[in-house]
Parts: C-alpha cells; structure tokens; sequence
C-alpha cells in the first residue's frame, strides 16, 4: 500500500467538484507528490480508465496517433501527460465536441501551463489544481486552514506545539511521501538525491529540452545557497559559468519542475523606494536541506543556515494551505531601501493583507517587529494581520494587529 493514501488529501474534494462541471481537470505539481495514488483513487471511485504515459506502448500511441488514442477514450485519467503533450490539442478537439464535464482527468509534474500553445489549446476547457507534497495538516489529519483562518482574524490553536529538535526534525523532513516513509534521516537525503537526479535527467529533458544537463545539478546547489534571498541571474550563473539569460531560462525549468518558486516583492505604485527583485524559494524543506547538506546535529550546534530552510519550510506550508483555501491569495514579499523587510506577504482577491515573519528563535524581540509594523504602516486598512512565528508555545498579540504565534499553528485546529 502506498504512503500516500495513508494520509487524506485536501485538494480531494475540490477535484471531485471540478469533475462536475469542467470537461478536462489537470492536478498538477512535482513528481512523486502523490498524484498517482490520488488519481487512481478516484479512478475506482468513479469507474475511469487510467492510462500512464510512463508506459511505454501508452507514450508511444500517444505520440504517434494522438487523435487515434482520445477518439477511442471515454471518461479517462491520463497520468504525467507532461511526457506527451500532443494529446492536449487531440483532446481540445474531442472536447469541443463533446462539452461533458469530467471527461478528462489529466496529471502533469511539470507546469503545463508555462508550455507554450497548451495554455491557448485548453482555455475555458480545463480546470488546474496543484498537489504539492504533503502538508503537516495532512500528516496529522488536520483541515483547518491557517490562511483563511488569518484573514478571517484568527490564528489556529497549536495544541501540541512542536519545538526545538522536534521542528528541526519536521523541517528536515519536508513533505514528499517517500522521504517520510524512510527510517532515518541518512536514507531520506539519499531519497532526495535520486529524487533530483532523476528530475534533471528525465523531466528537465522531456520540458526543456535542454542538452548540457551535466550543469544543472551544480546550478541547483548554487540556487539553494541563494534560498529565501533576492536572486541575480548574472551572479549565480557566474559560479557555475553560465550568463545571466541562461541562468534565468535554467531557473524558469525548475519553476516549472515545482522545485521552487520566485516570488515579487509586494508594493504599492506610490512605493517607488521598494527593490522590485523576485526572492527565490524552494517549495520543499527537506529537497533544500539535502542540497546544502544540512543536518540535525548541525543545526544543534549551529543554527546559522537553518533559519533560510525554515522559510522555506513556512513557505510550503502557506503555498499548500493557498492550493486548497476557500479564498484566492498570492504570496509576495516585502523589502525596502531601508532594508525593512517581511518573509510573506499573502495578499487575497480584494488586496487585504496579511503579513508572516520567520524566525527561528524561541524568544521574540522588539526588533523581530520592525518588517511588520512598516508593512501595517504602509499599507493602512488593507493590513489585516502580521503573525510573527517563533519556536514558542504562546499566541501572544504584540499591537497594531500584530501577533506571535507558534510555528505549530500552521498545523493547528
């Protein structure tokens, strides 16, 4: 039995719902997330036939004889179509002639829609979801959902805080299913190792089509040195010898590869002293500790490079939290020539705010505050909430809208 279907999924019932009146639904994210289980799941439930394009007869029909392959499917899940692109204007054809919903139910590990003519071929036809790796909600069976929660002006309870070697644990973890299944951290990071070896060797080949691989994984590290930091392409490409353009193409692949995400900086027009650069995060945790080789008893010793993978930790779990929130919301970032500055900026539909500061330390300063207080300044009545998150085990207001909270509560109820 897969690790996978041990855990219930959040995003479940919304493609359930899309299936009701959307004729094509792509559940879209990073290899190994837990797709497959998830969309076999369904395809019992529901009495869809289920094809992989990792099967190599099934890649092949598809390839050659794509409006062949959809004329003879019904109701159907289509597995990693990313490796068979063709099939996306075989079933646009198929679709306008026959508008039923949940027709389709396709999965890609690579953002389809970054490929071009696909977002074009299938606009008004498809629904996209994401399924990132696991959240710690969905470790311990949780529904609640700390963004929306924020924003309606509530912090979730953590009722059995995780703190200082139990975080670093669940940090260096990450969220992948396998990397969780495995017994001891030194069988994790060798899961991580292939599990990005085999990205770059297959994925990046089939989207990119990029044939000097050979420097992407020394580019990879390069980048999670940068993590939670403004990136300069010409800067990080100079290390591994590459110009800034193909830094920034090498970058834009492994966004679509849901390896990381560049987030932009939060600003309004009047701001014209805010530093307009992107921030580099990596969505897993635990694929950015193997990268830098961080372990749990360095992190006792030392906590310097932990503080970047427990942004990064927070960041999976507001981007996770975002794929299955009642609301819509967008994470950003402040910084400005001052250098104040807020880890996340999550912003809703109606351009509410609600700001998130990391740290790493079990004691809260006046000086932690600074990022928060010039974004509530800034931004006035859309300012909803700052939460400052602490390894601590009090929620604590602090004024002007501003709070501590536990990191646990990102997994409370």
């Amino acid at each position: 039995m897969s690790t996978t279907s041990l855990y219930p999924r959040r995003i479940e019932p919304r493609i359930a719902e899309a299936l009701l009146d959307t004729p094509v639904v792509l559940l879209a994210g990073p290899r190994q997330a837990g797709k497959t289980t998830l969309v076999k799941q369904i395809a019992d439930r529901q009495g869809l036939r289920y094809l992989t394009m990792d099967d190599e007869l099934t890649l092949l029909s598809a390839r050659e004889d794509p409006i062949g392959m959809i004329r003879s499917l019904d109701r159907v899940v289509i597995d990693e179509i990313q490796r068979a692109p063709q099939l996306l204007l075989a079933i646009k054809k198929s679709v306008d002639e026959d508008r039923r919903p949940g027709r389709f139910l396709l999965t890609g590990s690579a953002n389809l829609m970054a490929l071009p003519t696909v977002a074009d071929s299938l606009a008004g036809r498809m629904e996209t979801l994401s399924l990132l790796p696991l959240s710690q909600g969905e470790m311990q069976a949780r529904s609640a959902n700390w963004i929306d929660s924020a924003f309606s002006g509530r912090i979730l309870m953590a009722d059995q805080p995780s703190l200082g070697s139990e975080l670093v644990e669940r940090v260096l973890r990450g969220g992948y299913p396998e990397a969780i299944a495995r017994a001891t951290p030194r069988r994790r990071v060798t899961w991580a190792r292939q599990y990005i070896d085999a990205i770059i060797q297959r994925d990046v080949r089939d989207v990119a089509g990029i044939e000097k691989l050979d420097q992407l994984p020394r580019f990879l590290r390069a980048l999670a040195q940068t993590a939670g930091q403004m990136c300069n392409y010409t800067q990080l490409g100079s290390q591994v010898g590459l110009d800034g353009k193909t830094a920034s193409r090498y970058v834009a692949v492994f966004e679509q590869m849901y390896l990381l995400k560049r987030i932009d900086v939060w600003a309004r027009n009047r701001l014209n002293r805010v530093v307009k650069t992107p921030k580099l995060q990596f969505i897993d945790s635990g694929l950015l500790a193997a990268l830098l080789d961080l372990s749990a008893e360095e992190v006792q010793q030392d906590r310097t490079r932990f503080g970047n993978v427990l942004e990064s930790f927070v960041f999976g779990e507001l981007l996770k939290h975002m794929s299955t929130a009642d609301g819509d919301y967008r994470p950003m970032y402040y910084r400005d020539a001052d250098k104040f500055e807020v880890d996340f900026v999550i912003e809703n539909a109606a351009g509410q705010l609600v700001g998130v500061e990391v740290k790493a330390a079990a004691t809260v300063k006046e000086s932690d505050l600074r990022g928060l207080r010039k974004l509530a300044s800034l931004a006035g009545s859309p300012f909803k909430m700052g939460v400052l998150l602490y390894d601590g085990t009090e929620t604590m207001p602090l004024g002007d809208g501003i709070w501590a909270a536990p990191l646990s509560t990102l997994w409370g109820a």
